[in-house]
C-alpha cells in the first residue's frame, strides 16, 4: 500500500514496477476502498501513512517494508537489503524525515494515481 497522492510515493511504484518484471508486488493506495479493508484486515492503524508491505500474515512499515522491497527486485537493488542491519529505529528516523517532508519536496495530487490500462492487472 502507498499514499496514492505523494508524488514520491507514485514515482516508487512506477520504479518498482519497472523493476518487478515477474510482477511479484501488487498496488493499492492508502485511500482507496480495497487498502481501507487491508489496514482494517490486519489491524493498521489509520496515523500509518507510510509504504506498507503485506507478504503473507505478516505487515512491515516504514524503512523495513522499503528495503523487503528493494530484496524482491531485479538488478542491484536487492544489495540494498544489506541496510537491513542497521538497527530499525536508526533506519526509521531517516525514513521518517523524508515521509514528513515528502509532500513540500515532492509535491502533492488532487485525487490518487489511476493506473493505464497495461498497469490496471497490478493494483488492487
Amino acid at each position: 500500500m502507498f499514499d496514492g497522492v505523494c508524488n514520491l510515493c507514485n514515482g516508487a511504484v512506477r520504479f518498482i514496477i519497472h523493476y518487478d518484471p515477474h510482477a511479484r508486488f501488487l498496488f493499492t493506495a492508502l485511500q482507496s476502498e480495497p487498502g481501507a479493508e487491508m489496514r482494517r484486515g490486519f489491524g493498521i492503524r489509520d496515523d500509518v501513512d507510510s509504504i506498507i508491505l503485506i507478504e503473507g500474515e505478516h505487515v512491515y512499515t516504514h524503512s523495513t517494508a522499503a528495503l523487503r522491497i528493494a530484496r524482491g527486485l531485479v538488478g542491484l537493488w536487492p544489495l540494498l537489503y544489506v541496510l537491513i542491519l542497521v538497527p530499525r529505529p536508526i533506519r526509521d528516523v531517516v525514513y521518517r524525515f523524508i515521509a514528513r517532508n515528502r509532500y513540500r519536496w515532492f509535491g502533492k495530487k488532487d485525487v490518487c494515481m489511476i493506473p493505464t490500462p497495461a498497469l490496471k492487472a497490478r493494483f488492487l
